[in-house]
């Protein structure tokens, strides 16, 4: 059993050996996290296990068993009736062009945020290395954290 978007869902026992990117893309039917790199090194993929960023296409599903995850579809407020703020912040700046990163993208900052609520813009950028975007959006993304919290020097 997990908590995956604050529903209990049982993990099958053919996803025993998954990753964590195959259960929720297939079986879940989740698809907002993608397939980058299949290594954990491009941050597509990211969500939520237990509050923390991890890359789910390198995280077993066995690995989360008992734990909390939370997907981009699980980050709006209840039904959908309003967005998260950093979702709402992305929008407001225009950040997706291709959009293939963005979910991944988003959960890091969302991550970021609630570890450090006014991070420096030194912090945001080494936070976010990690998520790559082929379209270059990255002074977008900054503008959208930033936008969320207020930088410090």
């Amino acid at each position: 059993m997990v908590e995956l978007n604050g529903a209990i869902v049982e993990i099958p026992g053919e996803y025993a050996e998954a990753s964590l990117l195959d259960f929720l893309r297939e079986h879940q039917g989740l698809r907002a996290a993608k397939y980058g790199c299949g290594r954990g090194l491009c941050g597509a993929c990211t969500v939520h296990l237990d509050g923390s960023a991890v890359r789910a296409c390198i995280t077993p599903v066995s690995a989360v068993e008992g734990r909390k995850v939370t997907t981009l579809e699980g980050l709006a407020a209840p039904a959908g009736a309003s967005l998260h703020p950093v979702q709402q912040a992305w929008i407001d700046e225009a950040v997706p062009q291709c959009g293939y990163c963005q979910a991944g993208q988003i959960m890091s900052a969302v991550a970021l945020l609630a570890e450090r609520p006014s991070p420096s813009d030194a912090e945001i950028v080494q936070a976010m290395e990690g998520n790559l975007c082929r379209c270059g959006t990255y002074l977008r993304i900054r503008r959208a954290i930033r936008r969320v919290a207020p930088v410090r020097p």
